[in-house]
């Protein structure tokens, strides 16, 4: 086996595309992207968040965040508000398409962990988990 495919970077790559690969075919049927679902999930947990919440909890910028919330608007699946106390900040709530739309895509978000997931046991995922999260939370 080539050296490049030891090293953490390549693996983790080649890792994230296969995961992605598989959350795409799940969240095509609904048009969405992965980034617009992870904005979809984050609006499922905690409803009414700002454009500037969503870029913190998820890890995104300013700038991939107004485009993502566009074109959820666009597409009918967020409403987009002016705060009442701040008119320069923008309120982001689900439309009833997203709101009928919410079991269908939890029960799509298990399929696609149970997929990614689906060589290890149970053990070796809540310690994968883990590790994931070390890594991305040293940075």
């Amino acid at each position: 086996m080539p050296s490049y495919q030891h090293f953490i970077v390549f693996l983790l790559a080649k890792a994230n595309q296969r995961a992605q690969g598989v959350l795409k075919r799940y969240l095509k049927p609904y048009g969405l992207t992965p980034v617009q679902g992870l904005v979809i999930e984050a609006l499922y947990n905690e409803n009414g968040l700002t454009a500037g919440e969503i870029g913190k909890r998820l890890i995104l910028d300013n700038a991939t965040v107004s485009g993502v919330l566009e074109r959820l608007s666009e597409s009918g699946w967020i409403h987009k508000t002016s705060d009442t106390d701040d008119r320069r900040v923008i309120r982001v709530s689900l439309s009833e398409m997203a709101i009928s739309n919410q079991q269908a895509l939890h029960e799509d978000r298990e399929r696609v962990s149970q997929e990614i997931m689906e060589p290890f046991s149970q053990e070796e995922r809540i310690i994968l988990k883990r590790l994931l999260k070390d890594i991305y939370v040293e940075a």
